[in-house]
């Protein structure tokens, strides 16, 4: 604790202006509650805090309506997301601050999900959510219908109902004001709805069912007309180049940040699927795509014909797994397929079940006190998907201690273009993802052909 002073004039103290508060309702501190659940809870990082709540506080002053009062959070997800709650709470994924190449990005995001704010759009939209029903949530009983697994194999995280087009093309028109007059880039807004969808086709790849709900691009479609739209409306504040970009600072900020997922809660490497803190680790078939989320780690085979999913339940210490398998959590399990077997060392069993379009194969595992279960689906059984199954199963284990040791997570570093440097050579030394050349590309805002410069602060993956 500092000492007190007695100021000599009291006329001479000038005491800070008090920033204002958001109101909390007991609706609004339960969806809180909900996103930090589906996010991975808050990302704790005082230099990120910092510079998102200076831009916040530039962006209140520049608005039409100083009084609103407004948080941010920051999630802990790999997602590329944000949006507001309709009190003033708004939400930024560290994955949104990894792909956004500097303040003037940041502070268009910030400043969209203002003006959803100040245009009543998030009241809007919860009331629609709660009226009709469409906040999707993660499909975890399935005993009614078990086709629905496919659904729930795709659909894994909370996601925000959708804003209309006509609104969101208002709020990026009030969001690019709002930086404009901020005395930030106007055209930030243009350059970050292009990296969005340039993200978004990448997380897509070859898959036509990977889950990306949790997305900006789910609730925030980024279409050329809109990006279009962006650059016409900053072009009435500023030319191009004209404006604040604070690349710099920006850059410094997100050095050493998070990237992807955080190892604490399990994360994916390629086909493999690691969770140091419970100790245990398995591969997915050829072909497959892993995607770590809240709930479960779920598997789209190229094409969409065969998927997984592999989650924890409860089941009480004195159930056998193949009493569980036959309990009734799920319609359709053939009984007489039922089987007591060992997986490594582990208590297992497995069963088969049929919908009318897709064919399951479900194992349960129990690995000290808990239980994990695979479950497989296939439009049409075969030998290979039989043995997708069996190989997955059969691949789960302890992770060593040199194993658990060595999981760490994949972090944002920045660095400076020496002479030689190429995006190709620079693209070498990224960590942990795939396509790296275009994902180098991605995250330091670079067009298809465009080349680095000597002296240039670029962002690259590193474990």
């Amino acid at each position: 604790m500092g000492r007190f002073h007695t100021a000599a004039t009291p006329a001479a103290v000038v005491m800070p202006k008090p920033k204002p508060a958001i109101a909390q309702t007991p609706a609004t501190e339960k969806e809180h509650e909900r996103i930090l659940s589906s996010y991975g809870g808050t990302y704790d990082d005082p230099k990120l805090e910092a510079l998102v709540s200076k831009t916040v506080d530039r962006l209140v002053a520049a608005s039409d309506r100083p009084d609103q009062g407004y948080k941010v959070t920051i999630l802990n997800s790999g997602a590329v997301n944000a949006f507001a709650l309709p009190n003033g709470q708004l939400y930024v994924t560290r994955g949104l601050l990894a792909l956004a190449s500097d303040t003037s990005e940041l502070a268009s995001v910030l400043s969209h999900e203002m003006a959803h704010v100040l245009s009543k759009h998030a009241a809007m939209r919860e009331d629609q959510a709660r009226q009709a029903a469409i906040v999707t949530r993660v499909v975890t009983d399935m005993s009614n219908d078990p086709d629905l697994t496919a659904l729930a194999l795709a659909k894994t995280k909370l996601t925000m109902a959708s804003f209309s087009r006509k609104q969101e093309i208002e709020a990026d028109g009030i969001g690019v004001g709002i930086s404009a007059k901020a005395h930030f880039d106007p055209y930030g807004a243009a350059r970050f709805l292009s990296a969005m969808e340039r993200n978004a086709e990448l997380k897509a790849g070859k898959n036509s069912l990977d889950p990306r709900a949790q997305d900006f691009t789910s609730s925030h479609p980024a279409t050329p007309e809109r990006v279009q739209n962006a650059q016409n409306i900053a072009r009435q504040y500023t030319a191009p180049e004209g404006a604040e970009r604070d690349r710099e600072s920006y850059l410094a900020a997100v050095d050493n940040l998070v990237y992807g997922e955080d190892p604490s809660e399990g994360f994916v490497r390629g086909r493999r699927f690691l969770h140091p803190k419970l100790g245990f680790t398995f591969q997915a078939p050829e072909n497959f795509t892993l995607d770590n989320t809240a709930q479960a780690v779920i598997g789209v085979r190229e094409g969409g014909a065969q998927a997984m999913r592999f989650d924890v339940v409860r089941v009480p210490a004195e159930q056998s797994l193949g009493e569980y398998l036959n309990s009734g959590w799920m319609d359709g399990v053939e009984k007489a397929s039922t089987e007591d077997i060992t997986i490594n060392g582990f208590p297992a069993a497995s069963a088969t079940a049929k919908g009318d379009q897709w064919q399951f194969k479900v194992y349960a595992l129990r690995f000290g006190s808990d239980v994990y279960r695979f479950i497989f689906a296939t439009r049409q059984r075969s030998t290979e998907s039989d043995r997708n199954a069996r190989e997955t199963v059969n691949s789960f284990r302890r992770l060593t201690l040199d194993e658990i040791q060595a999981a760490r997570p994949l972090r944002i570093k920045v660095i400076t273009v020496q002479p030689g440097d190429t995006v190709e050579s620079l693209s070498h030394r990224m960590a942990g993802v795939d396509r790296p050349a275009e994902r180098f590309r991605v995250l330091n805002g670079l067009e298809r052909n465009a080349q680095v410069k000597v002296r240039d602060r670029v962002k690259i993956v590193a474990d």
